[in-house]
C-alpha cells in the first residue's frame, strides 16, 4: 500500500492472453524528497522479447524523470533509453498528480482516463491510422485501429500528446488489449464496484477472449474512495 502525504493509492495488473510474450509494462515512483509521483505504462508494438524489453526501459526511464519536468520530459528521456537498445519499439503514456489533477504525456495507442467515481474520461487521443482517417471525416478500416502513427523511438517531441485532468479524480492507464476489448462504459462499471480496480478490468478482458496483452493502471486521489490493493511492480535497470 502506498499512501504518502497528498499522493495517490494505486494498483496493477496485467495478463499475457494468449500471446507469447507479455510486451506489457508498468512503473511507479514516488520522489523521497518530495512525495511527488510518476505513473507510466507501455505496450511494446510486436510479440518478441526485444518489443517487452522496450516497453520495460520506457516506463523505468520514464518514472525516474522528477515529476516538475512534466510528462513531456519523461517522454523524451525513455525515447533515449529505448534507442540506445539494439531493437524493440513501445507506445508509452506517462501521468503526473499535480493540483489534485493529472498532467499526462503519450505515444501510440495506450490511454488514459479520469475517474470520478462514476464516470471514465478519456484524456488520450489515438496516435492511429484510424484516428487520422476519422479526424478528415473518413471511415477507418478495422486494421488501421492497430497501426500506430507514433511510437517512443520514431516519435517527434511535437508529436507527443499532452492532456490535463483539472480537479479531484482517480487515473485509468491502460494498454490497448484493454479499451479495444472493453468499452468505457463496461470499464466505469466495473469500477464502480467497491474494491474493484485494475484486477477487475483485466479479469473482464480474459473472460471476454481478448486477443492481446492486457494491462491497467488504477490510481486514487479521492481518499473518501475504498483503498486499492497494490500489486507490486517489478524494478527494472535499463541496459
Amino acid at each position: 500500500m502506498h499512501r504518502l502525504t497528498s499522493s495517490p493509492v494505486w494498483a496493477t495488473a496485467t495478463a499475457r492472453g494468449p500471446r507469447s510474450v507479455n510486451a506489457d509494462a508498468t512503473a511507479a515512483y514516488t520522489d523521497p524528497s518530495t512525495g511527488e509521483v510518476v505513473f507510466a505504462l507501455a505496450d511494446g508494438v510486436g510479440d518478441e522479447q526485444s518489443a517487452a524489453r522496450a516497453a520495460q526501459v520506457a516506463v523505468a526511464t520514464a518514472v525516474q524523470v522528477p515529476a516538475s519536468q512534466g510528462p513531456a520530459a519523461a517522454l523524451a528521456a525513455a525515447q533515449r533509453a529505448v534507442r540506445a537498445e539494439p531493437a524493440g519499439d513501445c507506445v508509452l503514456v506517462v501521468a503526473t498528480p499535480v493540483d489534485g489533477g493529472y498532467r499526462v504525456g503519450w505515444v501510440g495507442d495506450v490511454r488514459a482516463y479520469a475517474w470520478d467515481g462514476d464516470s471514465l474520461r478519456q484524456l488520450t487521443r489515438d496516435h492511429t491510422l484510424a484516428q487520422y482517417f476519422r479526424d478528415r471525416g473518413q471511415v477507418p478500416t478495422p486494421r488501421m485501429e492497430h497501426l500506430v502513427t507514433t511510437s517512443v523511438r520514431t516519435a517527434r517531441p511535437e508529436e507527443f500528446g499532452h492532456a490535463v485532468a483539472v480537479g479531484p479524480a482517480g487515473l485509468l492507464l491502460t494498454s490497448d488489449g484493454v479499451h479495444k476489448v472493453l468499452t468505457r462504459a463496461a470499464m466505469a462499471e466495473l469500477l464502480r464496484v467497491p474494491s474493484n480496480s485494475a484486477h477487475a478490468l483485466v479479469d473482464a478482458v480474459l473472460a471476454a477472449g481478448g486477443h492481446d496483452n492486457a494491462t491497467a493502471l488504477m490510481a486514487d486521489l479521492a481518499p473518501a474512495l475504498p483503498d486499492l490493493t497494490t500489486t507490486p511492480l517489478p524494478t527494472v535497470t535499463p541496459a
